[in-house]
């Protein structure tokens, strides 16, 4: 950026992103608010939830950790962070994060300290606790959503959709193939004494079994798939096959157990590839509706695609909490302009993308090397830069050499 931006160099740069106090915070409740004026507030509206990896070398980079890393298919040493995005119909973008701390981060007061992580920040949160964090900023900041969705990862944990419905949040949320179910009310209740001896039964038992969701859909007829035609694509018309049906779910704890929508979804292009989804809309929403909603979030794995390939998502060179968090305000502010720029060309350029908006600004914004002379004295000052970086090495490398020479003791 300081080679390329007129009138810019790379101490006040640095300043601003890492050591200026300007309020994250501030900044993406603003973004927040803008884009609801240009998303929220319609039946269609909704909260994406997810996650992405940062893949990152060494162990001084805030909340990196060996971990699962989406970008990267496999575990590996990275950062995670929770996203919100909020979408309606194909358009979608960015508005909220929280960076995951690993328990090695939160268990470590001293490195804490020295990544600067706020005491009130350095405390065992899950990636659920997060996203639902990131639900209740959104409502407070006015964002109007009309559901949230999330995958498997967030499916999987019971007390986070609970926690959204006792908040008065209709979700749409996948979870995984075991997922246990009851097709009828399981009436949790205390299991009656058989015998005059022992303890009274503490522990709530259902008074019918449960079964997996995979083995549920294994049991029904070829005939039972709909066909559900979802919505146009750059591939022609998305089209599902789809199961649906009422039933109940319950983690072995509550009083009552949840009575919501199950649905099990695959596209026609990919039979192989199932779905697996409960929603508490309410019980009279058509199989087709509760399909669009589940399909809705793929959107924010396009915000992930735009965010990463032209905002620079994943682009920096920071490791301090408060640098991480000032390029993420940054760049969901970058993603804002790229959406109202879409919205505002939307009838004369209808596929106007996030990687135009970028090929158009490096044309015509001014730029600092634009002339040859520029791009030599860069290069020369890398060179320089460079030369530094090496002399230092063999100063280093001089003084250990010397310190070995004294003290022959001393280990390499």
């Amino acid at each position: 950026m300081e080679e390329v931006v007129p009138e810019s160099d790379y101490q006040s740069l640095h300043h601003f992103l890492s050591e200026s106090d300007w309020d994250t915070r501030a900044v993406l409740d603003q973004v927040a608010v803008e884009v609801d004026r240009h998303l929220g507030g319609t039946p269609d509206s909704c909260l994406l939830i997810d996650e992405s990896g940062f893949p990152k070398k060494g162990t001084k980079s805030v909340g990196v950790a060996r971990q699962w890393c989406g970008r990267l298919g496999k575990l590996d040493n990275c950062q995670v962070a929770v996203f919100a995005s909020l979408a309606q119909g194909t358009r979608s973008t960015l508005i909220d994060t929280r960076l995951y701390l690993p328990r090695e981060w939160t268990q470590s007061p001293s490195r804490c300290r020295a990544a600067g992580i706020p005491e009130a920040e350095a405390v065992p949160q899950s990636k659920a606790d997060l996203a639902l964090e990131v639900v209740a900023r959104a409502r407070q900041n006015g964002v109007r959503f009309a559901w949230v969705g999330a995958d498997g990862a967030y499916g999987q944990c019971p007390a986070f959709l609970r926690a959204l419905e006792d908040r008065g949040e209709v979700f749409v949320v996948d979870v995984h193939k075991s997922q246990r179910i009851y097709l009828e009310d399981p009436e949790p209740s205390l299991p009656e004494i058989v015998a005059s001896r022992g303890r009274k039964p503490t522990r709530l038992a259902a008074r019918c079994a449960s079964l997996g969701v995979e083995e549920w859909v294994n049991g029904q007829p070829a005939e039972a798939w709909q066909e559900i035609k979802v919505r146009p694509s750059c591939r022609g018309e998305l089209r599902v096959e789809a199961l649906h049906r009422r039933l109940w779910v319950w983690d072995n704890r509550e009083p009552q157990a949840r009575c919501w929508h199950l649905l099990v979804a695959r596209e026609s292009a990919s039979p192989e590839t199932v779905k697996y989804t409960l929603s508490n809309a309410p019980a009279e929403t058509s199989l087709r509706r509760l399909i669009q909603m589940q399909r809705q979030r793929y959107w924010i794995e396009r915000s992930f695609e735009d965010g990463k390939s032209s905002c620079g998502l994943g682009d920096y060179q920071v490791r301090g909490w408060r640098a991480w968090h000032h390029h993420m305000a940054l760049v969901m502010l970058t993603m804002l302009f790229m959406l109202e720029e879409r919205l505002s060309q939307e009838k004369v350029y209808p596929l106007l993308s996030c990687s135009d908006l970028q090929v158009l600004l490096a044309q015509f914004l001014p730029r600092r090397d634009a002339t040859a002379e520029e791009v030599v004295r860069q290069m020369e000052a890398r060179h320089k830069a460079r030369q530094r970086a090496i002399d230092s090495a063999y100063r280093r490398q001089r003084a250990q050499d010397e310190q070995r020479r004294r003290d022959p003791n001393l280990t390499k």
